[in-house]
């Protein structure tokens, strides 16, 4: 059984860092596709950005643009990391973690980011 769970969210203060971190069980960890998507309070979810099995990420331009954010993964761990610099209040969502293998897509519980002063 594929289990994602994530950890690491929440409360900090604009422009502070977090990280946040999503571990894997139940699969090859280390031929997975790993995902963060986060979903803002009355909004869609939207995607953060995805590593690659070989370590390779890309972003959308929206956050790529910013430089905020960096998915890193360590696969002995079989972990994936969402390492998030000056925060911003926009930033409050709930972010989730989602693992791609054999055509098959699991997601996480979702841990909880809020920015606020």
């Amino acid at each position: 059984q594929v289990q994602v769970v994530e950890s690491g969210g929440g409360l900090v203060q604009p422009g502070e860092s977090l990280r946040v971190s999503c571990t894997a069980s139940g699969t090859d960890f280390s031929i997975s596709t790993m995902a963060w998507y986060r979903q803002a309070p009355g909004k869609e979810r939207e995607w953060v950005g995805t590593i690659l099995n070989d370590g390779r990420a890309n972003y959308p331009t929206s956050v790529k643009g910013e430089g905020r954010f960096a998915i890193s993964r360590n696969n002995a761990r079989k972990t994936v990391y969402l390492q998030m610099n000056s925060l911003k209040t926009e930033d409050t969502a709930v972010y989730y973690c989602n693992l791609k293998t054999g055509g098959s897509s699991y997601w996480g519980q979702g841990t909880r980011v809020t920015v606020s002063a």
